[in-house]
Order: structure tokens, then C-alpha cells, then sequence
């Protein structure tokens, strides 16, 4: 995003905790308005009216449509990055990290099926937001598997090319266990995918 961008969002921001909720229920009636009709066929009325503001409300924090996706493409990923990291523990290895990190990322995409397709659409609509949002989820990885390394646990030659084949498994086994099914405990997917990496990058 470039800053002039940023400036208009930064602008935008609440002032006041009422201001708070509005906006927040603005992204969540966008979340299921993009999620259900798709960037192009959604409407700014169709989002108030999720919302249950008034029209020039909308106005009052998002310039255009394209600002509000960009937006909740922003938010989607925050929230996902926070949950994970709310599931994360000093005492765990990295491993155990890892796997704490994908089951809370399964958890948060069983409950909000739409960020697919929100993520999706953003490389079409908002192509900036959308290799923002993979490029600090890798980094995020990465980091974390450095600090592994570091304590002696995962390979010391670990890389971006790991960290991205680690975030490509997580988004498929989010795809297939958490929005085309419901079919197995997330815990057991997340320990599945566990093993494989502490057998492909452990330490020897």
C-alpha cells in the first residue's frame, strides 16, 4: 500500500468506542457481503444494511468500496496472526509452535469460511494487500523457525524457502479440513502436520 493509502486509513480510524463497534460491524458485514456475493457483486447498501447504519455512515470510515476491502483484507489478517499468537507459549519448542499456530489458524478459518475467498479475490482486486498478507505470514513463520533453530531444535540452515512450504501446507490443509469439511478434529490435522515437520526439519 503506498503512504497516501495508509494516510487515508490512518485517518479514518474511530475516535470513540461507539465509533469503534460501528466500524468493526461495518468489516463484519463486508466480511459476509464480499464472502457471499464476491467483490463485484457486493454493494456498499447491501454492507449498511448488514450493519444496520445508515449510508453515510459508511462514509464516515471508508472512502469506497475498494477502501473497505482493502481494509478488511488488512483486519483478516491481523486477526488471524493475533489468534495465533494468542496460542502460543515461551515453554513450547518450535515444533510445538507450529503446531499450536496451525490448529488456531484452522479454528479461526472454520469459523469465518469467507476469509478464502476475501483473501482470494483481494489478488485480483487488491493484488498490494493480498502478497502483504502471504509475505508477513511467512515472515512470521520464518521467525519463528529461527528462534527454533536458534535454541538448538530445527536445522540450522532453515530458510524463506522452508517458512513458505510450511505456510503453502497450512493454507491447503485449511482449504480441506476447515472450509470444504468439518469432518476431522483440527487437533488431530495440526498433529499430523507436526510430525512431518519435525521429521523434515528437526535437527539431526
Amino acid at each position: 500500500m503506498d503512504g497516501a493509502a495508509a494516510e487515508v486509513i490512518k485517518g479514518r480510524q474511530p475516535r470513540t468506542r461507539r465509533g469503534a463497534r460501528t466500524r468493526a460491524r461495518l468489516l463484519d458485514a463486508a466480511a459476509a457481503e464480499f464472502g457471499e456475493k464476491g467483490f463485484h457483486d457486493a454493494s456498499i447498501s447491501g454492507i449498511t444494511s448488514r450493519a444496520g447504519t445508515a449510508l453515510g455512515t459508511f462514509y464516515t470510515y471508508f472512502g469506497s468500496k475498494e477502501e473497505l476491502f482493502r481494509t478488511l483484507v488488512q483486519d483478516l489478517s491481523e486477526r488471524v496472526k493475533e489468534r495465533a499468537g494468542a496460542a502460543l507459549r515461551p515453554e513450547m519448542d518450535a515444533f510445538a509452535t507450529e503446531r499450536a499456530a496451525l490448529e488456531s489458524f484452522l479454528m479461526f478459518a472454520r469459523e469465518h469460511k469467507v476469509i478464502y475467498r476475501i483473501i482470494d479475490e483481494a489478488e485480483f482486486v487488491d493484488p498490494d494487500s493480498y502478497r502483504t498478507h502471504y509475505e508477513r505470514t511467512a515472515r512470521r513463520i520464518l521467525d519463528r523457525l529461527q528462534q527454533g533453530a536458534a535454541a538448538g531444535a530445527v536445522r540450522a540452515d532453515v530458510e524463506d524457502v522452508h517458512a513458505w512450504a510450511v505456510m503453502g501446507m497450512n493454507v491447503f490443509l485449511g482449504l480441506r479440513f476447515a472450509i470444504w469439511s468439518d469432518d476431522r478434529p483440527l487437533d488431530e490435522v495440526a498433529w499430523t502436520a507436526s510430525r512431518l515437520l519435525r521429521d523434515g526439519l528437526r535437527r539431526r
